[in-house]
């Protein structure tokens, strides 16, 4: 199944995302589940499972929606993005840094969280805003020191995020690596959130080719095969620091081809246009401004 919110900024409905390509309102789906949208509340429970079976009956009462309106991100309101760094053997090359001995953390800021194809607003003053192509994980039942070989039950779906990172701010400004992270607008999420059934690669998130263009430009070209630990390390390693809550998102790595590491580096002006995707998640296109 793949779920989606549909509507102006902060006017978003629920719906889900037919195999032919209809979208179809689920509003009232949802609140015959005791749920208002795809929130903590709703990946907490039963109504994933639920929402699942009424879609496999025909989607009964929801109402089709426009095929050309504005897609917001498809999940609303998480405690918390946690992105994991350095995560990509090839990424990890490109810096010149050695493979970390665990994953490394940091936070990005939920105010950051837009739709896929809103636009990236820069920052005051930024310089050295550069792209990530990301396979992002959402949480279904609630994580909290789990094991790694049952991790993969956390799991509600899978969806494709853009870390938009100011590298100026994220590494020359002191402190910890958040401030050049969690910029609004810096985490577009979509066009859909997957469940794992959905994915030509397994459940876990591994062998889909993934890849980002800047004005036509192929920018980053790999594979979740490149990450050096897995979805179910992650989510097992992350929730002995941090209960991970239903419905947050866990951003796994972006893999080479940053503008970072390009010689000379590039950064992202007004005017651009980033287009990125990964296998079964769909594509989403940002307009720089």
């Amino acid at each position: 199944m793949r779920l989606i919110r549909v509507g102006a900024p902060g006017q978003e409905i629920p719906a889900v995302l037919l195999a032919d390509g209809r979208r179809v309102d689920a509003t009232d789906a949802l609140d015959e589940l005791g749920c208002e949208d795809y929130d903590e509340r709703f990946f907490g429970g039963d109504a994933l499972a639920e929402l699942t079976a009424w879609v496999d009956a025909g989607t009964p009462g929801g109402a089709e929606l426009p095929g050309a309106a504005r897609l917001g991100p498809p999940v609303v309101r998480p405690s918390k993005i946690v992105c994991v760094g350095l995560n990509f053997r090839d990424h990890a090359e490109e810096t010149g840094q050695d493979p970390p001995a665990e994953p490394v953390l940091f936070l990005k800021a939920p105010s950051a969280l837009v739709g896929p194809d809103d636009d990236l607003v820069l920052p005051r003053g930024s310089v050295k805003t550069d792209w990530e192509v990301e396979l992002a994980v959402v949480i279904g039942e609630t994580a909290g020191y789990v094991e790694e070989a049952g991790a993969l039950n956390h799991v509600a779906g899978y969806v494709l995020h853009n870390d938009y990172s100011e590298r100026e701010y994220q590494l020359e400004r002191g402190g910890q690596w958040d401030k050049g992270k969690g910029c609004d607008t810096f985490a577009p999420l979509g066009p859909f959130l997957a469940t794992p059934d959905e994915l030509p690669g397994g459940r876990d998130g591994q062998g889909l080719a993934m890849w980002l263009d800047v004005n036509g430009t192929r920018r980053q070209s790999s594979s979740t095969d490149q990450m050096i630990f897995g979805v179910a390390r992650l989510v097992s390693y992350i929730s002995r620091f941090m209960t991970l809550c239903s419905g947050d998102v866990v951003s796994t790595g972006t893999p080479g081809g940053v503008g970072l590491s390009l010689d000379p580096p590039a950064y992202l002006r007004s005017g651009d246009v980033v287009t990125l995707g990964i296998d079964g998640l769909g594509t989403s296109t940002q307009r720089v401004r």
